[in-house]
């Protein structure tokens, strides 16, 4: 309101007041009844809702008139929304930022075979995992994450990239998990047991580099991408490794039961890098650096693998099974084909289901989790894991696993576990008593982790 709209107010109501009320002389000439009186203020104030009515379209007048920069400074500013997910995700504008991480302790004891001594025998413990890091969105559809691992040595980047999302398709770039199996590209956050399955690590399943697509069915999940190597080997100016990874998931839900059937295919150029190679694998726990199963050190010059993946979710059960073969290029020797898989069912005894997203395992949510007074989610599951390392006069050793995992969350982001098993091994790498290589180890492991 401007100071000429606001002077009218005090004018028209002096103008009423003194043709409505009478002055003393004429109050002594003429009397004024009472219902003269109420007609008067009646007319008062019929004027003055008329002033209010005209300052009030004077005023919607002069906003309309007002430079188009005052009219935005006065609208109202996008509000600064702070949501929970596991940690403050804060948003405004297309924008997020979200801090994430997780830790994991663990401890174990694996049994002496006959005639081996090592300080990776007996009873280990690590800091296995110590991620910090940031995710969020911008606007047009881009997003970004950072992951930093601090438990080595010297701090390593696990996922470092930007994306592009548009409709059902996602475009990524930077360091992020190539399309392996459902094993490896299910978070070690939400996995079944400590450690993934003996094949992953063993056929040198890594983050790497790259470029990738993936569109997202509602029953249908393609993914593609060219990959070159992981950060920490690209300083190395001589790499110039380079792969493909392809797969195809089919996940139909018939009533309740969640189905997942997939297929991948994988090549990889392994150039300069390839020299002394060896495929290797611990025994189902990262505490300790004993590898029972290890090939000599192999001239490769590429790999050529592919895996079939098959799960299910109904209720409070689930079941998976992965086989992988690798097809191993050496220089000037025979090629060997490694293989390795698993078979596993499990329980949440509490009721839940195991989460599914994007063609992997998600998380797993608590019914009654503790901070309700409840006793969380808990989950039994059972496996049989087999790796052969052995072929075409490659002696790698060969592997089954008999294992089983307890794991109690109870609360979405806190998790406790408890693995063991049994593994026997045929031609293992490290002899035993009088040269022995066909003997048996006992592993036990308890696993602390939180993550937001």
């Amino acid at each position: 309101m401007t100071t000429r709209q606001a002077a009218l107010i005090p004018a028209f109501v002096m103008m009423g007041l003194s043709a409505s009320l009478p002055t003393t002389a004429m109050a002594q000439a003429e009397s004024v009844t009472l219902e003269q009186a109420v007609a008067k203020l009646a007319a008062l104030q019929a004027q003055l809702e008329a002033v209010q009515a005209e300052v009030a379209a004077l005023r919607a007048q002069g906003v309309a008139k007002a430079p188009a920069s005052q009219q935005q400074a006065a609208a109202p500013a996008d509000p600064i929304k702070v949501s929970w997910k596991g940690a403050p995700e804060i948003s405004s504008k297309g924008w997020s930022f979200k801090p994430r991480g997780r830790l994991q302790f663990d401890a174990a004891n694996l049994s002496h075979p006959a005639g081996i001594a090592d300080s990776g025998l007996g009873f280990t413990n690590e800091v296995r995992r110590a991620y910090l890091g940031v995710q969020g969105t911008m606007p047009g559809g881009f997003g970004y994450r950072v992951d930093i691992d601090f438990a080595p040595s010297s701090p390593e980047f696990q996922e470092a990239y930007i994306d592009y999302t548009r409709g059902r398709t996602t475009i990524t770039v930077g360091q992020h998990n190539g399309f392996q199996g459902l094993e490896e590209l299910t978070s070690d956050v939400n996995t079944s047991f400590m450690e993934r399955a003996a094949f992953t690590d063993a056929f040198g399943f890594e983050r790497r580099i790259g470029i990738s697509a993936q569109y997202r069915g509602k029953a249908l999940l393609l993914q593609g991408g060219v990959f070159t190597d992981n950060i920490a080997d690209l300083s190395d100016d001589a790499n110039s490794s380079y792969g493909f990874d392809g797969r195809i998931v089919f996940a139909p839900k018939m009533g309740g039961t969640q189905l997942h059937l997939g297929a991948s295919a994988h090549y990889r150029d392994a150039d300069a890098v390839g020299t002394g190679t060896r495929y290797r694998q611990r025994p189902q726990v990262h505490t300790t650096d004993v590898r029972f199963l290890a090939t000599p050190a192999l001239p490769v010059t590429g790999e050529t693998n592919y895996g079939v993946e098959l799960a299910a979710i109904s209720g409070p059960f689930h079941a998976a099974a992965e086989m992988h073969w690798m097809n191993v290029s050496l220089a000037g020797a025979a090629d060997p084909t490694f293989f390795g898989g698993y078979v596993e069912g499990g329980w949440l005894i509490t009721g839940e289901s195991r989460g599914y997203k994007d063609g992997a395992f998600d998380r797993i949510k608590p019914a009654n989790p503790v901070s309700d007074g409840g006793i969380g989610a808990i989950a039994l599951s059972l496996r049989y894991d087999h790796l052969d390392l052995s072929d075409a006069g490659i002696v790698g050793g060969r592997q089954q696993g008999y294992l089983a995992s307890l794991i109690w969350k109870p609360t979405d982001y806190v998790l406790f576990a408890l693995n063991g098993g049994r593994l026997v091994f045929e031609d293992a790498a490290v002899a035993g008593t009088g040269g022995d290589r066909d003997y048996s180890a006992t592993m036990v492991g308890v696993r602390s982790q939180i993550d937001f």
